[in-house]
């Protein structure tokens, strides 16, 4: 069975395999299905979806954060939802929160009357970009101690910043900066 992967925007990727250098074959994604495709993901490599949707071939990387772990925050971002929609990733010793504005009730007031709410929503999340605005760094692996940074947008620094977090379990890192999340306040914090 040829190797597809259908992304968090209804794409399907194929995973291609190109002869390369030395009989080793050369791997890419792509949305095309013709061409030389992969019976199979090489050993070592697994498929990685980008936040934006885009689907890549990449080696596998330790995984410092645990499925719990991640769970746990997605859970946390359920409840703090408000008026944007926000997207965790984790990469290497970090779990990154990306935010991006909900433009449903907008498109709930020039939809049809029959649309579903739920279509809207969907269709407005699928459209949309995300940025990452906040992050939570695992700091003692052996205790699972996190900090969380915030990104700074102003032109001179653009870079995360530390918010004078202490290292904490994730429970409390959460709860304690989730509710910031699509706030004025989350820029007060530093």
């Amino acid at each position: 069975m040829k190797i597809q992967h259908e992304s968090r925007n209804g794409k399907i990727y194929y995973l291609h395999a190109l002869p390369g250098k030395n009989d080793k074959p050369k791997y890419h994604f792509s949305t095309r299905a013709d061409g030389p495709l992969a019976d199979q993901v090489p050993d070592g490599y697994e498929i990685y979806e980008n936040i934006s949707g885009q689907v890549f071939l990449r080696r596998k990387t330790p995984q410092l954060i645990t499925d719990e772990e991640l769970a746990l925050v997605n859970a946390n971002l359920q409840r703090e939802t408000r008026d944007h929609f926000y997207q965790a990733e984790v990469k290497k010793k970090f779990i990154i929160i990306y935010e991006a504005s909900n433009h449903s009730p907008m498109l709930k007031s020039i939809a049809l009357s029959w649309i579903n709410p739920d279509a809207i929503r969907k269709a407005a999340l699928l459209a949309t970009s995300f940025m990452a605005v906040l992050r939570f760094l695992l700091v003692e692996p052996e205790k699972r101690l996190f900090i969380a940074e915030r990104y700074c947008f102003r032109g001179s620094v653009e870079d995360w910043i530390d918010i004078g977090c202490r290292p904490a379990p994730l429970p409390k890192v959460l709860k304690k900066y989730l509710p910031h999340l699509g706030k004025e306040s989350m820029y007060e914090l530093y």
